[in-house]
């Protein structure tokens, strides 16, 4: 790519464009067709428009607090077309005064708004047009926008990937999808610079469907590989868990029977078992846990049981130690502070037991001698390298993952196709009722009252906030600055402060005495998000609520809602944060329904980054839609499950190129994985 200006490429680098192949790959987000624009609108409009005209004025005006606005405004450049001017405006950046001046040409796109007697747009995507660029890819077309970076104008890329594609015989490249390749070609093309609408959404598909399959080929490897791996059955009559059950004073969920049976089965099976819990916040996913690693230790095999952080490892290990103690079963503690030495078992006079720990799992060496059974309590903390080491440290162990965060079912068979799924659809009966109220932080002295009042009533209080110390570059509140302010409410009550970078045995003091009820008050960041167990705490209140994302706001409130009590969970929020915040935030007013948020969650923030992490090893979804491209999806995954089927090990000449992309991608998440 010698035509790529080299004072470019640290910033192409940044957007991770590092080879003809990344610049082909590298797909609008959005089309303007400059074969027409949009009139210059002369009233506030509901969506965003792309406009043409020419710059008639500029100017830098100073507001208060040393704020800057960059101001212009652009007349209509169509010949004999009068129209009111468009003003623009962008606060606090002043490299825009560098890159538009008086006379310019120019293409904005915004959403015009009435100040007074002015159509405005604050902060809109612009291009300036040179007359050469006027005949180029730039205009007269339909013109593909780019997601571009500091250093790359979207003008540049454009002009890149132009002769990106002028100087690559597309031909050449080929498609996963077997005998696709000719399609490929003009639907790189026309993706990139379609000719007409048509043209761009059969290319869209197209790729979409390359996309997904490629998606769905790993998923579906991944599931003929586990299937040929050789298991071994783990008979067992229950009597453990019966005595268990017996000693419980709560019945057991529909839900959890039915999922504590199919687990059964699984284990008693000679084909390993790879099976994913989801149950959304207090539906009851430990307990299920407990029952598998009960069944696996009577027939005579270890069970581990790996937490993502060492507060909830503990909180695990004691839990365990007090339900199973008395049923002769030992219980050991393994993370990267705290060791326990096994006991030989009295019920079995040799060693199988119950292991619970962290990552330290995943390096400790002797206390593996016979692992039937690994769980993983919340999956989604951990990479899948970090998995597989663990399940690799037994002979033939069944694999349990669970996870407190719902995946829409539209997204299960898209995410784990080579798992097994069940699914916990109730919560027990004595779960408290958990009441959600958004309010802006303007009525803490009311909320200060409210927990007072509980405190006098015997209740714990969390108050969650988004980061340990103060930041120059954030405006949000942080924990150890709020302390002080809290005590000084709350006096007498005994309040503590949790946070992340407290030691592992600073932390365990400090739980232990909330757990105790020695403290009552908890200030806390998300440290507290996963596994924190604490019945008497009855009232949540979330600083800055509007900082959190949606699927963590709902963990966090599952701290809650977890003895008799009625729970309340108060999200303040900044009375001037957006308009879309606050959506996000009435959400969890409206429903606890898990599920449900995770649909909203997605639909409010998109896919992103759902795919391609460390924990789904799985490649990024650049171009497809999960929700509105299902049907190509479908389509995938029909595909790879035939290919699969026909020829598990990909070893016709015809799938050799789907066996090397498989091993291209397992390198890549190798190295990504570190």
């Amino acid at each position: 790519m010698e035509w790529v200006p080299r004072n470019r490429l640290p910033a192409l680098h940044r957007l991770g464009l590092v080879t003809l192949a990344d610049l082909l790959g590298h797909y609008p987000r959005r089309y303007e067709d400059r074969t027409r624009f949009d009139r210059f609108p002369d009233q506030e409009q509901p969506a965003s428009v792309c406009l043409h005209g020419i710059v008639a004025h500029t100017a830098m005006k100073f507001l208060p607090g040393r704020r800057r606005m960059f101001e212009i405004i652009m007349e209509n450049s169509a010949s004999g077309i009068l129209s009111q001017p468009i003003t623009c405006r962008w606060f606090n950046m002043q490299f825009v005064q560098k890159m538009i001046s008086t006379g310019d040409q120019i293409v904005v796109y915004g959403r015009p708004k009435r100040r007074g007697r002015l159509i405005v747009i604050d902060h809109p995507e612009f291009e300036v047009i040179d007359e050469e660029a006027s005949h180029s890819v730039h205009m007269r077309n339909i013109t593909p926008v780019y997601p571009a970076g500091d250093g790359v104008p979207v003008r540049s890329l454009r002009e890149m990937i132009h002769r990106a594609i002028e100087s690559t015989d597309l031909e050449e490249i080929p498609s996963l999808i077997p005998d696709a390749s000719h399609q490929k070609a003009g639907a790189l093309r026309a993706i990139h610079f379609p000719e007409s609408e048509h043209a761009r959404i059969t290319a869209h598909d197209f790729l979409v469907r390359e996309e997904f399959f490629a998606i769905q080929l790993l998923i579906h490897a991944r599931r003929a590989e586990w299937l040929l791996l050789p298991g071994a059955a783990k008979q067992s009559e229950g009597k453990l868990l019966g005595q268990l059950l017996d000693r419980l004073p709560f019945a057991l969920t529909d839900s959890q029977t039915q999922v504590i049976e199919e687990i059964r089965r699984d284990l008693a099976s000679p084909r390993r078992m790879n099976r994913l819990l989801q149950g959304d916040v207090g539906a009851g996913k430990t307990l299920v846990a407990l029952a598998a690693m009960l069944h696996t230790v009577e027939a005579g095999w270890q069970a581990a049981i790996m937490a993502p952080t060492q507060i909830l490892a503990e909180q695990h290990h004691l839990g365990f130690k007090r339900l199973l103690e008395p049923l002769g079963i030992d219980v050991v503690l393994r993370t990267g502070s705290r060791k326990e030495v096994a006991r030989p078992l009295p019920l079995f006079g040799s060693k199988p037991t119950i292991v619970v720990g962290t990552h330290a799992l995943l390096y400790e060496g002797s206390e593996f001698n016979n692992l039937g059974l690994v769980v993983i309590d919340e999956q989604h903390k951990f990479g899948v390298l970090q998995r597989t080491r663990l399940i690799e440290r037994g002979d033939t162990p069944d694999v349990l993952v669970m996870t407190a965060t719902p995946i829409p079912r539209t997204l299960t068979q898209t995410l784990y196709g080579d798992l097994d799924v069940s699914i916990l659809k109730h919560k027990p009966a004595n779960r408290g009722v958990i009441q959600t109220a958004v309010r802006p932080s303007t009525k803490m002295p009311d909320v200060v009252e409210f927990v007072r009042k509980h405190l006098g009533n015997g209740r714990q209080v969390y108050v969650v906030y988004p980061l340990v110390e103060e930041s120059d570059k954030l405006s949000a509140k942080a924990a150890t600055a709020e302390i002080e302010r809290w005590q000084s409410h709350l006096a007498p009550a005994e309040v503590a402060l949790l946070h992340g970078r407290m030691s592992p045995e600073e932390k365990e003091s400090v739980m232990s005495a909330f757990r105790d009820g020695r403290t009552k008050v908890l200030i806390a960041t998300t440290v507290i998000e996963v596994g924190v167990d604490v019945p008497n705490a009855n009232m949540m209140i979330v600083e800055n609520a509007e900082r959190f994302g949606l699927a963590q706001l709902h963990q966090l409130r599952g701290r809650i809602g977890r003895g008799e009590h009625k729970s309340y969970c108060i999200l303040l929020h900044d009375p001037k944060a957006p308009e879309d915040a606050l959506e996000k935030l009435q959400v969890l007013e409206e429903t606890s329904d898990g599920f449900l948020i995770a649909e909203a969650d997605l639909r409010l923030r998109g896919p992103g980054d759902l795919l391609g992490t460390a924990q789904t090893g799985l490649p990024p979804v650049k171009i497809g839609d999960i929700f509105r491209d299902r049907d190509l999806m479908d389509e995938a995954r029909d595909l790879a499950e035939s290919i699969l089927k026909a020829d598990p090990l990909l070893q016709a000449p015809t799938n050799r190129h789907l066996a090397r992309h498989l091993a291209r991608s397992a390198a890549k998440l190798a190295a990504a994985s570190g």
